[in-house]
């Protein structure tokens, strides 16, 4: 722990000492609008914005048009003073269609000039891509590459210098966007942060649909919102000590075995027990995703601890973003319904529809790794959306195709216990990766250990280190449980 605070330390240090050493004049951003050229872009604003709830800074807006039907809007906001060299580009969650403001905002208090886009369109579900298949070529991926491109162009111009480094940070749909970055642009960047990387969407929509499909198989198949927190505490209980240690997670729940059936009701129903169909589904929630054609695994499911995150996947309605899948990108029927779904007859139409423009699921990095690139992948084993299983799956992948030592140096993986889909859940799930990431690529020293928070009403309660897959943190066997230093990572 003392190793991470020092680098704490450094990361400051190393921001201050890479600051531009005089501020940039509100003119000269006013004057970008007229003096930028950059390929199949308008400039559409540049305007200063004077310091006050943010650093002062050039907030430039673009539309950039790489097809004929492409209308992809972004923004690159430029620190006026205390630049740091840097350029670092954020993600958007779900179906995107919007510019990430407040993400934005952190880059630019960080002293980043950074960059969002819309991916493309406005809105939050797919129906932009009915009829327009070069738009949801942007949302895949165009748009993220075309930001990179136009928006490190604009640091150039702006600053008669290009950034030192340029990063992409992005969680759960910016993860897939990380990931796509990683495989089909490995120059538009140095370092990327791929959390909770939805870089099998496709596929994953089976495993998110079925789940409702479980609990709406009959009425008697629903668990109502009211039983998820006694599922929970069941499952905790029966996994918690596994690792030698009673602390209220599951460090890895690959490890639990528990069945939903202890819980089985003896008499008829009631709120402290599940009924026998209620049992039938929750196995099916936690059950992986085969195709009975070949007998392979399609998806992952669910692991034990994420009980209490099941309401918006596997409650009243399906998760609206994979329902887009198929309602928009697949069947082209707004009026689809989730239960007609079935794998057998439908997964090889859903991966045509695909076609690789919204999977990012290969494991060949070299040419991103080739150029000094680090990945950073973090995923809370309470994941609802996306299953936690999956990066595991492409970490152990990359090993496969990439062999250790390259994989070891130039890409971590972080599991986060008790953490949800990008953050909340019972565990530490407040930590920076940035710093972590920007320490490791401007300094070449990798993360062993990320200190983790657990921060409730403003109050820090509990810090554990996040350990490189495949350690895991052990308690030292003395000091308290709440404190990140009775731990250390070791192998499980």
């Amino acid at each position: 722990m003392r190793v991470v605070a020092a680098l704490a330390c450094l990361v400051v240090f190393t921001t201050t000492a890479y600051a531009q050493e005089s501020p940039v004049s509100p003119e000269a951003c006013r004057q970008l609008a007229s003096s930028l050229r950059l390929p199949a872009t308008t400039v559409t604003s540049a305007t200063p914005v004077p310091d006050g709830d943010l650093p002062a800074h050039c907030r430039v807006a673009l539309t950039i048009a790489p097809s004929a039907d492409s209308d992809i809007k972004s923004e690159v906001w430029l620190p006026l003073a205390g630049w740091n060299g840097k350029f670092l580009q954020v993600g958007n969650g779900a179906w995107g269609g919007s510019i990430q403001y407040g993400a934005l905002a952190d880059a630019l208090r960080r002293g980043y000039a950074a960059a969002s886009t819309d991916t493309g369109h406005t809105g939050t579900d797919a129906s932009f891509a009915v009829g327009h298949p070069e738009k949801l070529v942007d949302f895949g991926y165009r748009s993220v590459h075309e930001t990179a491109v136009q928006g490190k162009a604009a640091v150039r111009a702006f600053y008669g210098a290009p950034a030192r480094l340029a990063y992409f940070n992005g969680c759960s749909g910016g993860g897939r966007q990380s990931l796509m970055e990683a495989q089909r642009f490995p120059e538009d960047f140095d370092a990327i942060i791929a959390g909770a990387p939805g870089y099998n969407r496709t596929d994953v929509a089976f495993q998110t649909i079925g789940m409702i499909q479980a609990t709406h198989k009959d009425a008697a198949s629903f668990i109502p919102a009211g039983k998820h927190p006694m599922l929970h505490r069941a499952a905790v209980n029966a996994c918690d000590a596994i690792d030698g240690l009673k602390d209220g997670l599951i460090t890895d729940p690959r490890q639990c075995r528990f069945d939903p059936a202890v819980l089985e009701c003896r008499n008829g129903d009631g709120p402290d027990c599940l009924t026998k169909p209620q049992v039938e589904a929750a196995r099916k929630i936690y059950a992986p995703v085969v195709d009975p054609r070949t007998g392979k695994e399609v998806a992952p499911g669910l692991e034990p601890g994420s009980e209490l995150h099941w309401p918006s996947v596997a409650g009243e309605r399906p998760h609206a973003m994979y329902h887009d899948l198929f309602r928009f990108i697949v069947f082209k029927d707004p009026g689809w319904d989730f239960r007609a779904l079935d794998v057998a007859r439908h997964f090889d139409l859903a991966r045509a529809a695909d076609n690789g423009v919204l999977t990012a699921a290969s494991t060949d990095l070299r040419p991103f790794l080739a150029r000094g690139g680090r990945l950073l992948i973090y995923h809370g084993w309470e994941d609802q959306n996306i299953p936690p299983r999956g990066s595991v799956s492409y970490y152990e992948g990359l090993l496969e195709t990439m062999g250790r030592e390259l994989t070891e140096r130039a890409v971590r993986l972080y599991m986060v216990p008790g953490m949800g889909h990008c953050g909340g859940g019972d565990g530490p799930n407040e930590f920076d990766m940035l710093a972590a990431l920007d320490e490791w690529r401007e300094h070449g020293l990798p993360p062993a250990a990320i200190v983790a928070s657990k921060v409730e009403k403003g109050r820090v309660m509990r810090t554990r280190p996040l350990c490189p897959y495949p350690q895991v943190a052990k308690y030292a066997g003395s000091g308290s449980i709440d404190r990140a230093e009775s731990f250390a990572c070791a192998m499980p």
